[in-house]
């Protein structure tokens, strides 16, 4: 019986834990928000135009942003939004370089828009929250000032808030800049930003625009999002005391004000493709640090783990932190199992089962995100070719989850913080402390021999 049970139980659980587990929580949701999407793809294709457009405050929080915000103030220049409908607040908080000059430049290029130069306190939750006091019209909307809009995004951001009154705020689809990723002159750097630009590409198309189908949206995006005023009003604003500001309203509007969060997946805003693996590390430790941050603010009764089933704040946080360290023991048992003569065959193709599941769920996002970008013919295009890079996405998303658990870790022993240590920092720093180890090792070691030395000699 006792042999019957060990072949049995130890079959039985590395499967669940290799196979089943991963299937359930990951790729059966992948396959059913892909059909979910396939059925709902054309559903605001017929929104219509309001009699008359709105007035919107755009509000662009500004910090050492000299290199950038003239270009983003020409892509709002180019927007098709009325200029006359738009009223522009620009919140400096402490800027250290040439970023008012750039400000005062565009001035001059760009007259039609009306602008104004705010000085805000340190933060950028702190210029959100003087944007918020200082605004007028029906809606906010936020922008970074490192990146662009695409001509028609405002325009079709307002259209879907006033086709759908139910819907209180909204965020756009973010995605690296094409032209940006293929000025990378080494292979190498290109390849790392087009797996960012896939990454970025089905978070949006079809990740969060699923999560809106259901009334699921985790986090509206900081870099470009909207607000009713007369609803954000309402909030408690911006925390100052998280990194994970966007994280944080996204909270309220759900739990606190009761309102609808979704996404306008045809507005686009163009961010600047990461610079090296060392802005990865960085950026994703910062959010994982954010959303352990705001879960760590927000009432815990709201947070209980058996409404894990029906809300998604719930099921993100577990997914992304509690069931971290558990993936991260059944990694370590692999290697467990492999020096321990269990059958090498059966590790791998399980191993390559589960990856090959990922990257079917990974082209039938691409064949979502690839449809929602037909009124982008450009971008499109370059999308479709990025084939062998959805192709890998799965396996640059599991050194992401190992950089994200870094995060957690991080965030056990260090104060809050937007700057952070970089990959490279913190491997000098693990070497200098492993070197320590072994060196405090080492001289014990000697220490000890010298010790059995003299004894030896006085036995003697």
């Amino acid at each position: 019986m006792n042999e019957f049970m060990i072949n049995f139980v130890n079959p039985f659980f590395y499967w669940v834990a290799w196979i089943i587990i991963p299937i359930l929580v990951e790729v059966v949701p992948s396959i059913a928000s892909f059909f979910s999407l396939l059925i709902h793809r054309n559903k605001h294709k017929n929104a219509q135009d309001p009699i008359v457009w709105p007035d919107v405050v755009l509000v662009i929080p500004v910090y050492n942003s000299g290199k950038s915000l003239e270009e983003c103030l020409r892509s709002v220049h180019e927007s098709d939004y009325p200029n006359d409908k738009m009223e522009i607040y620009l919140v400096n908080n402490k800027s250290s370089d040439d970023s008012f000059e750039a400000f005062t430049r565009a001035q001059k290029k760009f007259g039609e828009l009306r602008m104004s130069w705010l000085n805000s306190g340190q933060g950028k939750s702190r210029a959100l929250n003087l944007a918020i006091y200082n605004s007028h019209g029906k809606y906010m909307i936020n922008i970074d000032s490192d990146g662009t809009l695409e001509k028609s995004a405002l325009t079709r951001m307002v259209r879907h808030m006033e086709n759908e009154p139910e819907v209180s705020c909204l965020t756009g689809s973010i995605l690296t800049s094409p032209e940006e990723i293929e000025r990378i002159k080494t292979f190498k750097g290109r390849f790392l930003r087009r797996l960012e630009f896939c990454e970025y590409a089905q978070a949006f198309l079809a990740g969060r625009n699923y999560a809106s189908e259901k009334g699921r949206m985790y986090t509206l995006s900081g870099a470009f999002s909207a607000f009713r005023l007369d609803t954000i009003r309402k909030s408690h604003l911006y925390n100052t005391e998280t990194i994970s500001e966007d994280t944080e309203i996204t909270f309220q509007m759900r739990y606190l004000l009761k309102q609808k969060v979704g996404i306008c997946v045809d507005a686009l805003y163009f961010t600047d493709p990461l610079e090296d693996v060392n802005k990865l590390y960085t950026q994703r430790q910062r959010w994982q640090r954010g959303s352990l941050e705001v879960a760590q603010l927000y009432p815990q009764s709201q947070l209980k783990p058996w409404r894990f089933i029906k809300d998604v704040n719930v099921r993100t946080l577990l997914f992304d932190h509690t069931f971290a360290f558990p993936r991260m023991i059944w990694y370590l048992a692999l290697i467990y199992l492999l020096t321990n003569g269990y059958s090498s065959t059966v590790v791998f193709t399980s191993l390559g089962a589960i990856f090959l599941f990922y990257i079917l769920c990974g082209f039938l996002y691409f064949h979502i995100a690839s449809y929602l970008m037909k009124p982008f013919p450009e971008i499109r295009k370059y999308y479709r070719k990025q084939r062998l890079a959805v192709a890998l996405l799965p396996f640059y998303n599991f050194v992401v989850f190992f950089i994200r658990l870094a995060g957690i870790i991080n965030s056990m022993n260090t104060r809050s913080s937007w700057k952070t240590d970089n990959l490279t920092r913190e491997l000098d720093k693990f070497m200098t402390t492993l070197r320590a180890v072994f060196r405090g090792f080492a001289n014990g070691l000697k220490r000890f021999r010298k010790s059995i030395n003299y004894e030896d000699r006085y036995n003697d």
